[in-house]
């Protein structure tokens, strides 16, 4: 691969080279390059990456920050759109004070600890600062299957794990189909318009995201079936019986039987 970018981390010896992730982040950056952007980045180490970005988003500014003090001159990271802080990616005092000074992200890339319960926590503290149609970067993912870092091989699917929680955000693309009336939004729902996975990184899209159901009328298919049926035929009592008394019914059931059984495999 020889694009711009892949050519940076090469020059700056990125471990973003090293480790395949050009070609990701030429995918979905390459048409910014000449925007005006403001870029968080998770993580600066020896500024490799952080160079990258400043050659390659000339009219951008990039913000880094990093739990151990950085020497801007020795890492020759004194450049005029470069601005480096100190801090912990789960403190949120810290965050918030970013937050407070920059306003919204268009771009956030986390390459700082690559434990689970930080990218987890640090996610939910920069989500409200990411920009409509701003784009978010976790690196890393595969220590969700080390324990090492806090992750977990042996309970793939129950782990607490950043991997898993990114996999549960895909039902907030999905939230308007969600065929349980009790079902009640999260902060997400409305606001995630794609999840991308691949090898050791995921990438997500913020946007509105309000398209309606074709199956279910808020959360409910009972009552999406009973309006629909009515249009078509009108007989008014035969469908309230199926469905708003025998289709709820079994709704509830089910809802019942997946309570019981989260709570006695401690699910909860």
């Amino acid at each position: 691969m020889s694009s711009a970018l892949n050519k940076l981390f090469k020059k700056y010896k990125s471990d973003k080279y090293e480790h395949g992730y050009s070609e990701i982040y030429d995918k979905f950056l390459s048409e910014l390059k000449n925007k005006k952007l403001k870029i968080l980045e998770i993580g600066v180490a020896d500024g490799s990456s952080v160079k990258a970005w400043s050659d390659f988003f000339r009219k951008s500014t990039i913000i880094g920050f990093d739990i151990k003090k950085i020497d801007l001159k020795k890492k020759k990271l004194n450049k005029k759109n470069v601005e480096i802080f100190c801090g912990s990616q789960i403190d949120e005092v810290f965050i918030n004070n970013l937050i407070l000074k920059y306003g919204k992200f268009d771009i956030i890339i986390d390459d700082g600890s690559h434990f689970p319960k930080h990218v987890i926590k640090t996610f939910n503290l920069l989500f409200k600062s990411l920009a409509t149609n701003g784009i978010y970067f976790i690196e890393d993912t595969q220590t969700s299957y080390n324990h090492y870092f806090g992750g977990n091989a042996f309970d793939l699917k129950f782990s607490n794990t950043h991997v898993n929680y990114f996999k549960s955000l895909t039902d907030s693309l999905n939230y308007q189909e969600i065929a349980n009336p009790f079902y009640k939004k999260n902060k997400f729902d409305g606001f995630i318009k794609n999840i991308f996975f691949f090898h050791n990184m995921i990438v997500l899209k913020k946007g509105i995201n309000n398209d309606k159901s074709n199956l279910v009328l808020n959360n409910s298919y009972e009552d999406k079936r009973y309006i629909s049926r009515l249009k078509i035929k009108g007989d008014k009592k035969r469908y309230f019986f199926k469905y708003l008394i025998i289709f709820k019914t079994y709704t509830f059931l089910l809802l019942t039987f997946n309570t019981l059984k989260k709570i006695i495999l401690f699910r909860y």
